[in-house]
C-alpha cells in the first residue's frame, strides 16, 4: 500500500502572507463539505457517476476478466498496440504508460519488454499519422503481429473514426480476411454506430460501461487493456483506487483529501487564482498532468448552474514539469498576475537513482560530487515551493512515496472524486461538455455529412477581414 499526501500547507495566509485562504474558512466549510460528500453518497455509482463503481466489485472482476482474456491470448505475439482516439479515449492510455512504464519502452528489443510497443494516435495531423502508421507498417512487415484497438463508445467521433478507417484498411489489404481478428473495439455494449460495425465485421469487443464518459474512463476498459498488454499490474492500478475512494467518501472532511482538495481549489478561484497548475517533479507523472487538464477543464468549465444562473464556472488547468519549468515559468508564477495556485507533484522515492561522480575538480561544482539525482530534485522541488510562498503564491504538494500501480490509481481517483466534489460546491453539471458540440456540428458540415449542411453555411458565413490580415 502506497498511501498519498495532500499538504496545503503553503496555501494558508499568514503574517507574511497576504494571498491564500484561512485556515477559519476552511473549518467554516465543512458543513457544506459534509453535505457535497453526503450527496455524492447518494448518487454514488448512479446516471453519470456509475464511474465511481469501476475500482469496485463486481464491475471490477467482470472488466478485469474481460480484459485479461484478451490480453492473454494477444499479448505473447504482439509487436505493435495501436490505440486510436481521442481525449478521455486516449490521455488515460498515454498517462498510464508513461507512468508505469520506461521512457525507452518503445526502443526496447522484445525480450525487454514485457509487452508490445504501444503507440496511442490521438489526432489527425497528416504529418504525423502518415509517418507512425508508415513506421508500423515498416516495423511489422504485413502487419500480423500489430493490434488495433479503436476506442469510441458511439464510434461517430470524426477524429477517431478518420484513423480507424484509414488502419482497417490497411490491414485488410497487408493481412486478407483474418484481419478481423487485428482488431480489438472498445465501445457500448449495445448500441452506437461502432457497436454495428463490429457486430457485422466480427471484431472482438470490450465495454464503454454506461454512465463513464471519456475522461472518467480511464479505470475501464478503455485504459485497462492497452495497460494489461503492456504488462502493467492493472489489479493493482484498480486496487489504489478502491483505497482512494473509501478515503475519498468519508464524511470526516479533515481526513478527506478529495473534499479538501476541491473546497481548496475553488475557494482560490473564488479569491482570484483561477490559473491551476500541476507539476510534478517527475518525468512519468508529466503526462497525468496532461489528464488533468481535460478532467478539471472540461468538468468544471460550464457557463450555468443547476438552475440556470449564468457564472462562467471554471478554472484554467496548466501543466508543467519540475525542474524543467523552473528555467521557463517560474519567473511568471514568482513574479506575474495573481492569479496562479501551483500543485507540486513529489515522488519521495525512486527506483533507480544515479549518483553524480567526483571525478572532475571543479570548485564551483563540488557541491554536487556524491550527490544522487533525486537528492538534487527534491531540492529543486522544496526550492521552488519555498520562492514561490516568499513571493505570496499559493502552493500545495501531493505527495507519493514511489511511483507503482497503486499510487497511481490513487492519484487518478483523488482527481476524480476532487472534480465531482467541485462540480457539487459550484452547483453545476460535471459531466456534461455542451460547448463542444457547436465545433463537433460545424466540422461535420465542412466535411459534407449529411443534414449537416447548414453548420457549413454559417461556417462560410464568417469572412475574415482584410485589415486583419498580415503577410510575412
Amino acid at each position: 500500500m502506497t498511501a498519498i499526501t495532500l499538504d496545503w500547507t503553503n496555501c494558508l495566509r499568514t503574517q507574511d502572507r497576504e494571498y491564500g485562504v484561512d485556515f477559519d474558512e476552511f473549518e467554516a466549510a465543512v458543513p457544506e463539505l459534509v453535505a457535497a460528500v453526503e450527496d455524492l453518497e447518494r448518487t454514488f455509482g448512479s446516471g453519470w457517476e456509475r464511474w465511481r463503481l469501476l475500482p469496485h466489485d463486481p464491475i471490477r472482476t467482470a472488466h478485469v476478466a474481460a480484459v485479461r482474456a484478451v490480453s492473454d491470448d494477444l499479448r505473447p505475439s504482439t509487436e505493435n498496440l495501436v490505440v486510436l482516439g481521442i481525449g478521455g479515449s486516449a490521455l488515460g492510455n498515454i498517462a498510464i504508460h508513461s507512468a508505469l512504464r520506461p521512457p525507452t519502452w518503445n526502443l526496447q528489443p522484445r525480450g525487454r519488454r514485457d509487452g508490445p510497443r504501444l503507440f496511442v494516435v490521438d489526432n489527425v495531423d497528416p504529418d504525423h499519422v502518415a509517418d507512425l502508421f508508415a513506421f508500423i507498417e515498416s516495423s511489422d512487415p504485413g502487419l500480423r503481429h500489430t493490434i488495433v484497438n479503436v476506442i469510441s463508445k458511439s464510434g461517430e467521433t470524426a477524429e477517431t473514426a478518420a484513423q480507424f478507417l484509414i488502419m482497417r484498411d490497411l490491414l485488410a489489404r497487408m493481412v486478407g480476411p483474418t484481419y478481423r481478428d487485428r482488431i480489438i473495439a472498445i465501445t457500448d455494449p449495445s448500441q452506437g454506430t461502432m457497436r454495428a460495425i463490429c457486430d457485422r465485421e466480427g471484431f472482438r469487443t470490450l465495454p464503454v460501461p454506461d454512465g463513464v464518459g471519456g475522461r472518467f474512463s480511464v479505470l475501464s476498459p478503455v485504459g485497462l487493456f492497452s495497460g494489461a498488454m503492456c504488462g502493467i499490474c492493472i489489479e493493482d492500478l484498480l486496487d489504489g483506487a478502491a483505497a482512494m475512494d473509501g478515503h475519498c467518501r468519508s464524511p470526516d472532511i479533515r481526513r478527506n483529501p478529495a473534499a479538501t482538495l476541491a473546497w481548496l481549489l475553488v475557494t482560490l478561484a473564488a479569491k482570484g487564482h483561477r490559473v491551476q497548475v500541476l507539476m510534478p517533479y517527475s518525468n512519468a507523472l508529466y503526462s497525468l498532468a496532461d489528464w488533468y487538464r481535460q478532467l478539471w477543464a472540461e468538468s468544471l468549465g460550464k457557463e450555468r448552474t443547476l438552475d440556470g444562473r449564468r457564472i462562467n464556472a471554471g478554472m484554467t488547468p496548466v501543466k508543467a514539469l519540475g525542474a524543467t519549468d523552473q528555467h521557463s515559468q517560474v519567473q511568471l508564477y514568482r513574479e506575474g498576475p495573481h492569479d496562479k495556485v501551483v500543485g507540486f507533484v513529489q515522488v519521495e522515492s525512486f527506483g533507480a537513482d544515479p549518483v553524480v561522480p567526483a571525478t572532475l575538480d571543479a570548485e564551483a561544482l563540488r557541491y554536487l560530487h556524491g550527490a544522487p539525482l533525486s537528492r538534487l530534485l527534491h531540492a529543486e522541488y522544496r526550492a521552488t515551493a519555498f520562492a514561490l510562498s516568499v513571493s505570496d503564491r499559493p502552493n500545495y504538494t501531493i505527495r507519493l512515496p514511489r511511483i507503482d500501480a497503486d499510487s497511481v490509481g490513487r492519484f487518478i481517483q483523488l482527481w476524480q472524486v476532487a472534480t465531482a466534489v467541485a462540480g457539487r460546491l459550484l452547483n453545476i453539471n460535471a459531466y456534461d461538455q455542451p460547448a463542444v458540440e457547436t465545433g463537433k456540428q460545424a466540422t461535420f458540415g465542412l466535411m459534407g455529412r449529411a443534414g449537416c449542411e447548414s453548420w457549413a453555411d454559417r461556417v462560410a458565413a464568417l469572412h475574415a477581414d482584410p485589415r486583419c490580415s498580415v503577410r510575412g
